[in-house]
């Protein structure tokens, strides 16, 4: 199942897109025992939802919501860099043995559709195209073998990333999170749908050209051993959002460097999940 987030009239809201254009208002039904999807989650109501949506008579339609952030205020957003053998040549770095960890805040987030913005403080906006872990039961110390069980659903992520704001210091923290650069959507496809260990390939595409493109089974630091890694560090909550890290083909290691400039349209996608869309805008 494919879970949104959206505004609706001006209200927040979210819902189960069903066929191409018809969205399930769960807000609507459900109330106050879940107002958003983080709540849905927590309270482990995905099979109420699957069930409500099976017998959906009123829906809206999916043009007539805008979307929000798949998960507009996670608790925690988690990212992982250098976390591709490819991405890691290329930025000179050494591997290291445990995940590269950094936070991104959701204030640097927006929905499939919405503008990126580059920030008039630089024009150095590059792209990085990932795989978004949102999760569902929480935990602490989550061994690798029952990680699985603690994922709620997949999305699409943009990291995009402002570069000699990041490489200014050692941290990455401002290069990472200035407000509106990183893409989050356009939805979960709920973990019932992709199988523990599926084959997923993720693309990122520039105007219609592909800068990045890896399979899952190059990731440095697997999904379970991140949840895992992650949760011995802090309890995961329903909600948090584990970004899995980028492949090669960053705009600022090609020659010519290439960033993100308004009018730009960048895709990032999983072919398990969907596609992630968004122009670029001068903020």
């Amino acid at each position: 199942m494919k879970f949104i987030s959206y505004l609706h009239q001006g209200k927040p809201s979210y819902g189960v897109l069903i066929g191409q254009d018809q969205v399930l208002d769960l807000a609507a039904l459900l109330g106050e025992q879940a107002p958003d999807l983080a709540s849905l989650i927590a309270r482990d109501l995905l099979p109420q939802a699957r069930t409500l949506a099976a017998a959906a008579k009123s829906t809206l339609k999916l043009q007539d919501v805008e979307l929000l952030p798949v998960i507009p205020r996670p608790g925690k957003i988690i990212c992982v860099g250098l976390n591709y053998h490819d991405h890691v040549r290329e930025t000179g770095r050494e591997l290291t043995e445990s995940p590269a960890l950094f936070l991104r805040v959701a204030a640097s987030q927006v929905a499939h559709g919405a503008a990126i913005m580059r920030p008039r403080e630089s024009h150095r906006l590059d792209y990085e195209g990932e795989i978004a872990v949102i999760i569902g039961q929480g935990g602490r110390r989550i061994s690798e073998q029952a990680s699985w069980q603690h994922i709620a659903g997949y999305s699409c992520y943009n990291d995009g990333s402002v570069r000699d704001w990041q490489v200014a210091t050692s941290q990455w923290t401002a290069g990472k999170n200035f407000w509106r650069t990183g893409g989050f959507g356009p939805w979960m496809v709920s973990a019932d749908e992709i199988a523990p260990g599926q084959l997923m390939t993720l693309t990122t595409r520039l105007n219609g050209q592909v800068m990045q493109q890896a399979t899952t089974d190059m990731l440095i630091h697997s999904i379970p051993r991140l949840i895992s890694y992650i949760s011995t560090v802090m309890p995961l909550e329903p909600g948090d959002v584990i970004v899995t890290g980028t492949p090669g083909g960053v705009g600022n290691k090609r020659n010519p460097q290439v960033f993100m400039k308004p009018g730009d349209v960048v895709e990032i996608e999983i072919d398990a999940v969907g596609v992630l869309r968004n122009t670029i805008a001068d903020d």
